[in-house]
């Protein structure tokens, strides 16, 4: 593979106020609500690594410096574990980044949109293409399949084009996504439409929070000017290259949660608790037993 299609940056926006969990996240993050034992990021660095990310650039805001010390190093806290026999809790600390991986952290002063947090990363990419990864969308992948981050960017080394990930969502949901259209096969768009009303869309293929970019987007974001909501929109940009046939296309392989919803952050942590390799089981069995003692499903 050639070293300008390889993939081994990604930005992970992370500057929202999280307004939807107030008061949580008043004093902490969004991103750091756990699941089980793991905040929600994690989730989302973890797939990363695994696609081979060695650079991790994190667009934050005035309130986020909790999520750099989430990835810093705690060498007492290391050592207090260490010292009471507990190795395995040490390494889960010492290891939610590690030692081999660089990252960064940019801040966006102003928040106007997800398409200016992605172009607030410029400085740190220069001409190399890079993964974007929104944490609000845990994914579960097919156990049979690559996660998405690494199918997203082999499909970028083997085309040169910029990748997104889609979902196909019910028609009442439509007004929620950037939509895209069609393109002349399955593997891409002809177009990205921002959050259309319902009976407007031009399919109900959803963008979510996953994708892979060349660089040329740089120069499209910094020519934009506000779209929907008044922000500068990442999908705006998508559409301009994807009408030029700059954009393929991969369909979700597994199971996603929007975690910046009440039910989504709920059913992330049923599903991640329903599959845990240590308690799954007993979860389950719990589950079910609430269920019949709260005459649910009765």
């Amino acid at each position: 593979m050639s070293n300008a299609l390889k993939v081994t940056t990604a930005v992970f926006p992370v500057a929202g106020l999280g307004t939807r969990f107030l008061p949580a996240t008043k004093a902490m993050p969004k991103e750091l609500l756990p699941i089980i034992d793991r905040p929600i990021i994690q989730y989302a660095v973890e797939e990363a690594l695994a696609a081979g990310i060695t650079k991790f650039v994190f667009v934050t805001g005035r309130t986020k410096r909790a999520i750099a010390d989430h990835f810093d190093a705690a060498p007492e806290l290391e050592r207090a574990l260490e010292k009471a026999g507990k190795f395995d809790l040490a390494a889960a600390v010492r290891d939610t980044l590690p030692a081999h991986v660089h990252a960064v952290y940019i801040r966006q002063r102003i928040p106007l949109g997800l398409g200016h947090a992605v172009l607030c990363a410029r400085p740190a990419l220069g001409d190399e293409p890079f993964a974007v990864l929104l944490a609000d969308d845990f994914i579960m992948p097919d156990p049979r399949a690559a996660n998405p981050t690494a199918a997203l960017s082999l499909a970028y080394a083997a085309s040169g084009r910029s990748q997104v990930l889609l979902q196909d969502v019910p028609p009442t949901e439509v007004h929620k996504y950037g939509i895209a259209i069609r393109g002349a096969d399955d593997e891409s768009i002809a177009g990205l439409v921002e959050k259309p009303d319902p009976g407007q869309a031009p399919s109900t293929l959803a963008s979510i929070g996953r994708y892979v970019f060349h660089p040329e987007i740089f120069d499209i974001l910094a020519a934009l000017g506000p779209g929907h909501g008044g922000e500068i929109q990442l999908a705006d940009a998508i559409d301009i290259l994807a009408r030029g046939g700059r954009v393929g296309a991969l369909p979700l392989d597994g199971t996603r949660h929007d975690c910046g919803t009440h039910l989504g952050y709920l059913g992330a942590i049923v599903a991640a608790a329903s599959s845990h390799p240590e308690f799954g089981g007993e979860f389950r069995a719990l589950m079910a037993e609430s269920l019949s003692q709260s005459g649910v499903g009765a």
